[in-house]
């Protein structure tokens, strides 16, 4: 499978479709570009920044360990976040120095009130999370 194809499914797996607003939060000389310009291609538009202050579809947050406290952060991901929408939440994988715990996602997705689905590898350091309202995390 070409590296594009496998962006796309990537992108189309976590939930992006077509027309949708996305709002990242996060956003570091680290994160992969080209996950980014997949999710920009698939929703047809460019990703908001976290100044954007209209209602978004989802939120796409890169977090490191150290970045601060991440149960504050899934809370203010949801601050613009219709009632359908979902947060992408993208940490480094296992072996980084600023990797993130599956465990400390899941507790961090509860307290936020959110539901975190399973994790799949997003580019080649970041592990992306699916975390929704309510009900259970459903992977496309």
């Amino acid at each position: 499978m070409a590296i594009g194809a496998q962006k796309s499914a990537l992108a189309e797996k976590l939930g992006f479709e077509k027309d949708q607003v996305v709002q990242e939060l996060g956003w570091d000389d680290d994160v992969d570009d080209a996950v980014r310009e997949q999710i920009e291609e698939l929703t047809g538009s460019g990703l908001e920044d976290e100044d954007y202050d209209g209602v978004v579809d989802a939120v796409l947050l890169w977090w490191r360990d150290g970045d601060g406290d991440l149960i504050d952060d899934c809370v203010d991901a949801l601050t613009n976040l219709a009632d359908k929408g979902f947060v992408v939440l993208l940490v480094p994988g296992a072996g980084h120095p600023d990797h993130v715990d599956a465990s400390d996602i899941a507790e961090a997705a509860q307290t936020a009130g959110l539901n975190a689905g399973t994790s799949t590898r997003a580019g080649d350091e970041w592990i992306a999370t699916k975390l929704v309202q309510g009900g259970v995390a459903k992977q496309r």
